[in-house]
């Protein structure tokens, strides 16, 4: 089973990133474009694993309380385009103590640098020029009340996520 950890994302956001992956369709962007379903910020990759009861397990023991998170900028790795979400000093804590947890319960967990950020084109042909990438910048804000455990699988048009659970946010001034 192929999981990962991840923020999904309300309407008003996905509707921002699918308004911008249609511009980008219209200015000649050809690639893999990210299914709407599919959208998502991924905290931690984990990867093949057998079971999702104890990575759901780790989670509860990691809480959080709400937190906002917005859109901002908008980026490449090589062929892959992104768009990135704000600093925030919240998500970054939540996140290193979330992989501690992982870490110190026998999870594995892909170690690269946590960097915020929602794929949108995955082999991305530009007909284009970065520059006119750039010139429409989505907006979008929303406050962060869960988190969901994902798993992968590949079907026959592509990956397919599914939660398999999750947890939520905890108001600790109760």
């Amino acid at each position: 089973m192929r999981l990962f950890i991840a923020i999904l994302f309300e309407e008003p956001i996905i509707k921002s990133l699918t308004k911008l992956q249609g511009r980008w369709r219209d200015i000649g962007v050809r690639g893999r474009f990210a299914p709407e379903q599919n959208l998502h910020l991924t905290l931690a990759f984990i990867g093949e694993y057998g079971s999702a009861e104890p990575v759901l397990d780790v989670m509860d023991a990691v809480p959080f309380a709400p937190f906002s998170i917005k859109l901002d900028g908008i980026g490449n790795f090589g062929d892959t385009c992104w768009v990135g979400i704000e600093k925030n000093e919240e998500l970054s804590k939540y996140v290193s103590r979330l992989r501690k947890t992982l870490a110190a319960n026998n999870i594995p967990y892909d170690k690269k640098k946590f960097f915020p950020h929602i794929t949108l084109v995955r082999k991305t042909a530009l007909n284009c020029g970065m520059e006119e990438l750039l010139q429409n910048q989505p907006q979008g804000e929303m406050l962060v009340k869960s988190i969901d455990l994902m798993s992968s699988t590949r079907g026959k048009n592509g990956m397919i996520y599914t939660s398999l659970g999750g947890v939520e946010a905890k108001d600790f001034r109760e």
